[in-house]
This record gives structure tokens, C-alpha cells and sequence, in this order.
């Protein structure tokens, strides 16, 4: 509830007390009885308290804990009147009991004390309210409340100041008022002193949450946001600091109407990227701690307030780094190198990886192009596989898979498969490694060439046509290109796949699997065979050369 809520009533204080306690204990007296006689059936026992007439109380009131009664007819028991039944006086021993205990407080009541009390509100009336404190009941009259007339306090817990004592009527007054204002009247002057501080005050964590933690400040509980702890960013207060802990701080603001303190400790620190060119650069070598682990990467702690990130792929030269923790453990002291410090966004970046030998020049170190090595598939691909060897992946391209053309890596390979590879090329520069499987094989080309020599005729069928040329499939599944301007005297547009071309051999490269033919090189020769069989066949005529010509 606010202060602007509390209705003040101006009622006569007197007229007021009086009245509380006549209602609640009109015609009540306190009284020495003895217990005549106990009737079970009807939970009653009869007191002779002086009178006329005997007193009824009830059986209830006189039992213990477990049931049993407490006293015995021809005990003496002290009991309050609390009203009749018929000639019958009736009489209360837990109000009595009550009503000694108040005495007994009253008589030990030190007015040059103070006495602070915590009760809970058990009853309203028109002058205020009861509180009950471990059983004795005091007087709150409303004006000294600071309860609004809107609420229901029954059964609200509070503190309260005794601020009177009558020991001829056995009450006590108290004072909830009092207290808040006290209260209020202290908060005003911490807060002032608070923000006239020209440094940092010394408080105390009282308690963490997870959006921050309240610190108390000469009294008060302040919170400082999890976003003021450090100048890092947004931080897990649980991580940094415990219950109990002292730290320092600086007031923020006060929201008066709240009263809602806001305290900082980054603030009472000085900011570290104020500074941050004086102590990292880009390509700096520090030592750092690994302070929290994500997936995508780590945080690392450098000190000085600051915190930076390591990707997860700046962790190690292997591209198939799964999880961060896999590598790397919460506490652990590393060297990273610094790559980024981006002032304008508050942001640090760093590589270990940098700082670890490249696998590439490791594995250049220990193989050359030529090498035959065994790795393992650790993805298929539509282009092609990629081998692990060692610590490095090597590229197995789809063309380098198998000598015929048809066949791609997907559909003789799988991941896990261990394959026999030669390797073809190193690219330290772009970390690459090119393997081939097919190199390991005799090449059709080369079978064809141990039986094959350039001015060899052969006859193929066309596979295929291109704008450069028209390539015929030879003996053994060997294909052969037919250049344009070889093709002489056949014609492009008329030429068809499946047709077949008889051509002569020009030129062979069995480790590029690279042939050529050509259709105007075997009319030449075919003419330079004929002139050849003239010159050693004199009974030709000159019909037989001319037919040759055409």
C-alpha cells in the first residue's frame, strides 16, 4: 500500500481505547474459583467463585494437548467472567490466562525501553484494531494504523511501537504509524546520502535472483539489475558473486512512490573500453579462462571486466567440430589470439585455432603429390567425396572417382568407408587437398595404347555432339574426339548419334585419357595407300587411279 492511500481518521484517543475494551471485555472480571465438580457428559465443570452462584465453564478450555484435563475437582483455578447462563455466571480460563499474562507484561513494562512488537490483526472495531502478540492482545487504534479504510487487515501480519501502557485498565497501545514513518524518515536520509556519494559505497548481497541481486545499503535493499553488474554485458549474478558477499555500488535512482532503489556496480567501476586500445590489439596472444560454453561457441574471460567470444570455428582446423565442450571445459585457462575489437558495439573476438600448426602444412609436411594414402568417407556429396586423413579432408571430385564417366562417388561410396586414394595436388594457400581413386587404376587409354598407335584406323559410334566437335565410342569403352575441321568430308548437321564413323588415329594420351581422331587425315591416307600400291603394282590402269581419287 502506498502513503497517498492512507486515510488519517481524527478521533479522541481516549474515548477510543475505552470503548475497544469495553466491547471486548464488557463486565469481565478476574477471579480466584474452586472446581466443585467435572461432568464429562455434558463438558462442564462447576466453579464456586465467591458468589451466589456457582460458575459454569466449559470442559474444552480446561484440556490438555492430548485430551486429558488439565485440573481436578477441589483445584483452584483462576477464571474471567465473560457473561451468564440463566443465574449462572460463565467463566473463561484461556481469557484469564491471557488477562494474567497482560498483567504480568504490564507489571514488568519498563517505560524507559522501547518495545517493538510483530503480531498478527485478529479483530476491527469502530476505535481501531486488536493484535495479538504470542497470545497477549494489544490496542492499534486506526489514526496510529496506517491501514486505508479501503482493506481488509484481518489476519495481516505487522510491526508495531507500544506507545502506552495503562496498568489500571491493563492495556496497551500500539503504534504501527510510528514505525513506517521512522522507517520512511530513514530511507530519506540513506537515499541522500547515497546520492550525494562521490564514490562507491560498500554494500552487502542479501539476496540473487535471476534478474540480478539486492544489495543492502546502510539499511535499505537496493537492486542492481543483472544488465549493472559488469561492464561484459547482461551476466548470471549467481556466477560472479554469493549471499553475504560485500561489494560496491553506485545509486542509480529512487522511485519515491515505489520505493524502488536502483544501484549499479559496473558504474562503480571504471570502464574498461574506455581504455581498450591501451591494453588488447588485433593479433595480441592473450591468456584468457573459459567462462561460459554455447553450441555456436565460447565466452572466455580476459580480466579487467572484459569478456570475448570464440566461435565455434575458430576452436580447431577441423570443420567438423560438433560441440564446443568436446574441446574445451568451464575453468579452463587458454591462449587465444585476438582477430576483432569492435569498440562501437562493445564486442571482443578471438581465435585459438590461429595459435595451433594448420593441418595443411603438417600434411604437406609428410606427403607429396604422387602419395598413395588411405583415408576415411566422411560425407558423400553430388560432386564428389570427401577423405579424412589424418587431420586434413581431402576432396575425392566425381571425374577422379572411376575411369568410366558414368560412375560417380555416391554410387560406390558411403560415409565410414576406408578407400585407397593417391593424392593429386596439395593447395597449402587455400587448404586443399585433391585425391583421385581412379589414378590408382590402369586407365582404359592405357590398354588401348599398348595395342594402338597414332595412323591406326578404327571405326566408333557417335556419343555425343558439341559445338567443337563430335566424340565416337571406341573398343573397351574408349572415347575419341573428331574434331570440326576434322570431319571433313562429313558434314555436322548431318551427322547422328548411334551413326558410325570410321576415322584414323592422330593423337594418344593414356594419362589423360585424352584421344583423337580424324576423318579428313584417313581420306589422305587413304589416297597416299593407293599412290603407294600404284608405284608397286605396274598392271594398274588409269581408270583404277582415277576411281582412287574420287
Amino acid at each position: 500500500m502506498k502513503f497517498e492511500d492512507i486515510e488519517i481518521e481524527d478521533v479522541d484517543f481516549e474515548a477510543m481505547l475505552e470503548e475497544s475494551f469495553k466491547k471486548e471485555d464488557s463486565g469481565s472480571d478476574l477471579v480466584e474459583g474452586t472446581i466443585v465438580s467435572i461432568n464429562e457428559d455434558d463438558n462442564q465443570a462447576i466453579i464456586d467463585i465467591g458468589r451466589k452462584n456457582e460458575a459454569i465453564i466449559y470442559l474444552d478450555q480446561l484440556r490438555n494437548s492430548d485430551g486429558s484435563l488439565e485440573f481436578k475437582e477441589g483445584d483452584k483455578i483462576e477464571v474471567v467472567i465473560t457473561g451468564s447462563k440463566g443465574e449462572r455466571p460463565i467463566v473463561s480460563y484461556d481469557l484469564a490466562q491471557k488477562r494474567a499474562a497482560m498483567n504480568e507484561f504490564i507489571e514488568e513494562y519498563d517505560p524507559e525501553q522501547e518495545y517493538i512488537i510483530e503480531g498478527k490483526i485478529t479483530k476491527k472495531n469502530k476505535g481501531g484494531f486488536i493484535v495479538d502478540c504470542d497470545g497477549l492482545e494489544f490496542f492499534m487504534p486506526r489514526t496510529l494504523s496506517y491501514i486505508s479504510n479501503k482493506t481488509n487487515p484481518i489476519g495481516k501480519k505487522i510491526k508495531a511501537i507500544i506507545v502506552k501502557v495503562d496498568k489500571e485498565s491493563g492495556s496497551v497501545v500500539v503504534s504501527r504509524k510510528e514505525l513506517i514513518e521512522r522507517e520512511k524518515s530513514k530511507v530519506e536520509e540513506i537515499i541522500k546520502n547515497l546520492s550525494e556519494a562521490t564514490e562507491p559505497v560498500t554494500g552487502i548481497v542479501k539476496k540473487i535472483t535471476s534478474y540480478g541481486m539486492f544489495v543492502d545499503v546502510g539499511g535499505i535493499d537496493g537492486l542492481v539489475h543483472y544488465s549493472e553488474i559488469s561492464h561484459k554485458g547482461p551476466v548470471n549474478p549467481a556466477k560472479y558473486y554469493n549471499e553475504g558477499d560485500e561489494v560496491k555500488v553506485t545509486m542509480l535512482d529512487y522511485d519515491k512512490k515505489k520505493r524502488h532503489l536502483s544501484l549499479s556496480i559496473k558504474a562503480a567501476t571504471s570502464n574498461p573500453w574506455d581504455k581498450i586500445d591501451e591494453i588488447i590489439e588485433v593479433g595480441d596472444t592473450i591468456a584468457v579462462t573459459v567462462s561460459n560454453i554455447e553450441p555456436y561457441g565460447v565466452f572466455v574471460d580476459l580480466g579487467e571486466d572484459l569478456e570475448a567470444f570464440l566461435h565455434v570455428s575458430e576452436i580447431s582446423w577441423d570443420k567438423n567440430v560438433k560441440h564446443p565442450k568436446d574441446y574445451l571445459s568451464i575453468g579452463q585457462d587458454i591462449n587465444v589470439e585476438i582477430i576483432e575489437i569492435d569498440k562501437e558495439n562493445k564486442r571482443l573476438r578471438v581465435s585459438l585455432k590461429k595459435l595451433l600448426p594448420k593441418p595443411i602444412e603438417q600434411f604437406k609436411a609428410n606427403h607429396n603429390i604422387g602419395d598413395t594414402i588411405k583415408g576415411k568417407v566422411t560425407s558423400v556429396t553430388d560432386f564428389g567425396a570427401f577423405v579424412k586423413v589424418g587431420e586434413v579432408e581431402g576432396l575425392l571430385h566425381n571425374q577422379e572417382c572411376s575411369w568410366d564417366k558414368s560412375v560417380k562417388c555416391k554410387d560406390i561410396l558411403k560415409k565410414g568407408d576406408e578407400v585407397e586414394v593417391k593424392i593429386i595436388d596439395i593447395d597449402t594457400f587455400n587448404s586443399k587437398v585433391s585425391l583421385s581413386k581412379k589414378a590408382l587404376e590402369k586407365s582404359p587409354a592405357e590398354e588401348f595404347a599398348a595395342n594402338h598407335r597414332n595412323g591406326d584406323i578404327v571405326e566408333g559410334i557417335v556419343k555425343d555432339k558439341k559445338d567443337f566437335g563430335v566424340f565416337i565410342s571406341l573398343e573397351n569403352g574408349v572415347d575419341a574426339l573428331i574434331r570440326s575441321e576434322d570431319l571433313y568430308p562429313l558434314k555436322m548437321e548431318e551427322i547422328e548419334k548411334g551413326q558410325k564413323i570410321q576415322a584414323v588415329l592422330v593423337f594418344i594420351d593414356p594419362k589423360k585419357d585424352r584421344i583423337r581422331a580424324s576423318v579428313r587425315r584417313l581420306e589422305r591416307q587413304k589416297e597416299k595407300e593407293a599412290v603407294a600400291q600404284y608405284s608397286d603394282d605396274t598392271t594398274m590402269t588409269l581408270g583404277d587411279i582415277a576411281n582412287i581419287k574420287k
